[in-house]
């Protein structure tokens, strides 16, 4: 059976953001949930102490590493929760994640929370998700 997935926006002021309010997703088979990916390298190490914008592309690569290590892709995202400790300083760079979704052609349902710290100082950003396929 085919993933059949349908966007929910009884309001339509996010989708230009880059998101849907709710992503109605029928007939997968397979469920994903990623754990908070920030920017580490591989061996684990902080990565663009203070630099959002890199932590923020590096970030979404580790979300992707996750997806590829399950045969997935960004495309297969229907929900990303944003975690940052700067909310002014993250709208400042937020297009890079709503291009490189864009590019994936997805807009999953999205939340985004302004929290005091990460688990590993100097973090600024980090991005939990749920694929499917």
């Amino acid at each position: 059976m085919a993933v059949e997935r349908a966007a929910i926006n009884p309001v339509a002021w996010s989708v230009p953001l880059g998101f849907n309010q709710g992503e109605l997703v029928s007939g997968h088979t397979r469920t994903l949930y990623v754990s908070g990916q920030t920017a580490m390298d591989a061996d684990g190490a902080p990565q663009h102490d203070g630099d959002m914008a890199a932590q923020l592309a590096l970030s979404l690569d580790n979300v992707e590493a996750v997806l590829g290590g399950a045969g997935m892709t960004l495309a297969n995202l229907v929900r990303l929760t944003v975690y940052t400790t700067d909310v002014d300083l993250l709208f400042r760079h937020y297009g890079t994640l709503g291009a490189r979704l864009a590019a994936a052609g997805t807009a999953p349902a999205t939340t985004m929370l302004g929290v005091t710290r990460l688990a590993i100082a100097g973090q600024l950003v980090e991005l939990e998700a749920t694929a499917v396929a």
